[in-house]
C-alpha cells in the first residue's frame, strides 16, 4: 500500500495528474537513466541557473524566487561534489533528482524553475554543454600527444629506419619522419573536433518540448550566458538533433583508429623479430610464468579499444536512423555510448603520450634493418634517369635485374661488384654505387615533406610553432 502511494506521488510530481499510479518495477529500471546521466550534474545546474536568471529578467518569475533557486542550486552543486548528495533511481534522471532536492531545500519556489522548459530542451542543452567540455579536454590531450611526437621527432630526425609498404622493406626513412606522419594525422583529428565544437555550439534551451513556448523568453541572453554562439533556430530540431553527438563520435572513432595504427606499430617494433624499440617499465607488463617477458600491453589495449569507440558510433547511428520528429525516448540511449567512447579515448590518448615519453629507439638495429630488402633500389633507378638519361621504366627493369642477381647470390644490392653491375648496364659507375648507401638515400629525399633530416627538422619547427599558437 505504501509503495503504491509513493508511486502515485512520484507520478504526480513528474507527470502531473495524468497518471493515477506509478510505473511497474521493470519500467522503472528500463526508464531510469540516473546511473549514467548523473555525470551531467554540473551542466544541468549551469543551465538551470541561466534559465532561472532569464525568467526573472523577463518578469516571468519573481526576483526572490530566482534568488532562492540560485542559492539552492549552489547548495546542490556543493553536495554533489562533496559526495553527500543522494541520487535516487526512482526519480529517473539527473534533472528530476536535482529538482526534487531543490524542492526539499527551498519549497514551492523550486516548481517555478521548470516554467517554459521541458526535459527535452533541458537534456539537449546539458548534453551539448557536456560534449563541448569533452571536446576541449580531448583537444588539449591531442596537443600533449602531438607535442610528445614532435619532441621525439626532433631527437630522431637523422635516425634511419626502414620504411614499409605491404609491411615489406620499401625505402629508408627516418624515425622522425615516421613520427611526424602521426602528428599530421592527429592534427586532422583535432581540427575535426574543433569543427564539431563550432557546429554544436547552439543552445536548445527555450525550445521546450518541441514547439517553443508562449512565454516571452530571451533565448539569446540564455545562449550567451552558457557560452553558446546562438540559440537553435528551430524548436523541433533543437530537441531532436543528435548530430553533434554523432559527429563527436565520428571524430573520436577516426582518432581512435589513428591511435590504434600507432599502437600496432609499437607492438610490432617491440617484438623480437623487429627489436626496433624497447618500451619503458611504466607501460609494459610481465608474465606470470615467463620471467623474460616484457609485454606491450598498454599499446595492445589502445589498439583494441578503438573498437569500442567505433562501436559507439555505430550504435548511435542505429538509434538515430529511423526516428520520427521530434523527441522519442530512444534518444536516452545517446549518452552511454558517448560517455564510454570519450572515457576510452581520453585514456588511450594519455596512455599513448606516456608510451612515447618512455620508449627507447634502438638505432643500430633500425639502421641495419633499413639495409635489408634492397631498400635503395629506387635510388639507383633514379640515378640512371638523372645521370644516364634513361627512361624510368627502362631503369626500373635494369635495377630489377640487378636485384634478382643479388638475391641469387644471397647478398645485398650494394654488395654486387661494379663489374657485375656494368655487365647489366654500362652506365653504372662508382658514383652510382654511392646512392645505394642508406644515409645518402635518406639525405637525397629533400623534396617538401620528404624524409631527409633537413626536411624533417623543417616540419618539426613548423609544428612547434603551430602547437605553441594552439595553446594560447
Amino acid at each position: 500500500m505504501q509503495k503504491s502511494m509513493d508511486n502515485e506521488r512520484l507520478a504526480n510530481r513528474m507527470w502531473g495528474g495524468r497518471f493515477s499510479s506509478g510505473p511497474e518495477k521493470i519500467m522503472e529500471e528500463m526508464n531510469a537513466s540516473i546511473r549514467y546521466d548523473k555525470r551531467l550534474y554540473r551542466q544541468d545546474i549551469a543551465g538551470s541557473q541561466a534559465h532561472a536568471a532569464m525568467l526573472a529578467r523577463q518578469g516571468i518569475i519573481s526576483g526572490e524566487d530566482a534568488e532562492a533557486i540560485s542559492q539552492g542550486l549552489i547548495t546542490i552543486l556543493s553536495e554533489i561534489e562533496a559526495g553527500t548528495f543522494r541520487f535516487r533511481e526512482d526519480l529517473e534522471d539527473i534533472h528530476m533528482n536535482i529538482e526534487s532536492r531543490l524542492a526539499d531545500l527551498i519549497g514551492p519556489s523550486a516548481g517555478r524553475l521548470h516554467t517554459a522548459r521541458s526535459r527535452n530542451d533541458q537534456v539537449a542543452t546539458d548534453f551539448r554543454l557536456w560534449v563541448r567540455d569533452r571536446i576541449d579536454l580531448h583537444c588539449m590531450q591531442l596537443l600533449d600527444l602531438m607535442q610528445m611526437l614532435v619532441q621525439r621527432a626532433r631527437g630522431t630526425a637523422s635516425t634511419i629506419m626502414p620504411g614499409f609498404t605491404h609491411l615489406q622493406n620499401a625505402q629508408p626513412v627516418t624515425v622522425g619522419h615516421h613520427l611526424m606522419c602521426y602528428v599530421e594525422m592527429l592534427g586532422r583529428d583535432r581540427n575535426r573536433l574543433v569543427d564539431c565544437r563550432k557546429r554544436l555550439n547552439e543552445c536548445p534551451l527555450g525550445a521546450a518540448a518541441l514547439a517553443g513556448t508562449s512565454f516571452p523568453l530571451d533565448r539569446d541572453t540564455t545562449a550567451t550566458e552558457l557560452g553558446f554562439d546562438r540559440p537553435c533556430a528551430n524548436s523541433m530540431d533543437a530537441v531532436s538533433d543528435r548530430d553533434f553527438a554523432l559527429e563527436f563520435l565520428s571524430a573520436s572513432a577516426i582518432c581512435s583508429v589513428h591511435l590504434s595504427r600507432l599502437a600496432d606499430e609499437i607492438v610490432l617494433w617491440a617484438s623480437a623479430p623487429f627489436r626496433f624499440v624497447t618500451l619503458g617499465d611504466g607501460f609494459s607488463t610481465g608474465s606470470s610464468i615467463m620471467p623474460q617477458k616484457r609485454n606491450p600491453d598498454a599499446a595492445e589495449l589502445v589498439r583494441a579499444r578503438a573498437g569500442r569507440v567505433c562501436g559507439a558510433l555505430t550504435a548511435l547511428l542505429f538509434v538515430s536512423k529511423a526516428l520520427p520528429l521530434a523527441y522519442s525516448k530512444d534518444l536516452q540511449e545517446d549518452k552511454e555510448q558517448v560517455f564510454d567512447a570519450t572515457d576510452t579515448l581520453a585514456l588511450s590518448l594519455s596512455a599513448m603520450t606516456g608510451i612515447l615519453k618512455e620508449i627507447k629507439f634502438n638505432e643500430s638495429v633500425m639502421k641495419r634493418a633499413a639495409r635489408d630488402g634492397h631498400a635503395t633500389a629506387t635510388d639507383l633507378a633514379d640515378w640512371l634517369v638523372r645521370q644516364a638519361g634513361m627512361p624510368f621504366r627502362e631503369a626500373h627493369q635494369v635495377v630489377g635485374t640487378l636485384v634478382r642477381m643479388a638475391e641469387e647470390a644471397g647478398c645485398g644490392l650494394d654488395e654486387i661488384s661494379l663489374a657485375d653491375m656494368q655487365s647489366v648496364c654500362k652506365h653504372i659507375n662508382v658514383e652510382a654505387m654511392s646512392v645505394l648507401d642508406v644515409e645518402n638515400s635518406v639525405a637525397s629525399r629533400c623534396s617538401y615533406g620528404g624524409t631527409s633530416p633537413r626536411e624533417v627538422n623543417k616540419q618539426v619547427s613548423d609544428w612547434e610553432k603551430r602547437l605553441a599558437c594552439a595553446r594560447q
